[in-house]
């Protein structure tokens, strides 16, 4: 494991930018983010675009389905700033990203978002107290999509594919060569089935994750050493306020993602 918390900028830095702009990927590289944190989901062509919501009316001017606009067509709607406001940033490709991020040194979390408006994916406690994790739906082709733009652009080593969908982890694991991936795990689901934060490893382990990605408020010291001794990196999110940095870093997680990259550069005393 690594002996340093890696800085992961969380949709670019969305407390500071317009989240998941390439202004904000820019500024965060500029600030020395390690990471940074996207998401993915397909355009109505097909294409690969940057944006969390399953729907524009949050993040942008514009109202309705991501996925009933062609790419063309998401890169002229105009991305809100933090405070709400219209900025010029239009919603990127990953192929635009990869573009801008291909010279520095910066590593990608990209996350593999779904078609509908949960989280892609069922927890149910069944016999004997296991935990059943049943995969929702999935964008058909997304992780291959992406991990095709990514090997184009010559980065396979430098991204690592996240998603609460166990079948984007597999996917991502079964490719040759395999790519890093993370299993995300919320503390709502734990809850949810009545297990303990340090099961979310074994989920991780036995998807055959390379990371588990973690609600902060999920870590803790036995939840991280039980990751590290599965040969598992430790992802929290999303953790803005600077006494849970603090935590975080005392805990020696692999990857603190943040909305707030410029409080943790100062945190991680950089």
């Amino acid at each position: 494991m690594s002996a340093r918390t890696r800085l992961a900028a969380h949709r670019g830095g969305a407390l500071l930018w317009p989240e998941n702009s390439l202004r904000a990927f820019r500024e965060s590289i500029a600030l020395g983010a390690d990471l940074l944190e996207l998401d993915l989901r397909l355009s109505a062509d097909g294409r690969v675009v940057v944006v969390h919501d399953l729907t524009l009316e949050r993040v942008s001017d514009a109202q309705g389905p991501v996925g009933e606009r062609t790419a063309a067509e998401l890169a002229r709607v105009r991305l809100r700033a933090p405070d709400g406001s219209l900025s010029d940033e239009g919603i990127p490709t990953l192929e635009q990203v990869l573009e801008l991020v291909a010279p520095s040194g910066t590593g990608l979390l990209l996350e593999v978002k779904g078609p509908t408006p949960r989280d892609n994916v069922l927890f149910e406690r069944v016999e004997r107290g296991e935990v059943r994790i049943t995969p929702g739906p999935q964008y058909p082709g997304l992780v291959e999509s992406t991990v095709a733009a990514v090997r184009a652009a010559g980065m396979l080593d430098r991204v690592n594919v996240m998603g609460f969908n166990p079948d984007a982890v597999r996917q991502a694991r079964a490719l040759t060569p395999p790519v890093a991936a993370t299993f995300l795990v919320a503390a709502g689901h734990v809850t949810l089935v009545e297990a303990q934060p340090v099961d979310a490893v074994a989920w991780a382990a036995g998807l055959g994750a390379t990371d588990v990605g973690l609600e902060h408020t999920l870590a803790s010291a036995p939840v991280v050493a039980a990751a590290h001794a599965a040969g598992l990196r430790v992802g929290v999110w999303t953790v803005n306020a600077e006494a849970d940095m603090g935590r975080m870093l005392d805990l020696g997680v692999d990857v603190l993602t943040t909305d707030r990259p410029d409080l943790a550069r100062r945190v991680l005393g950089r």
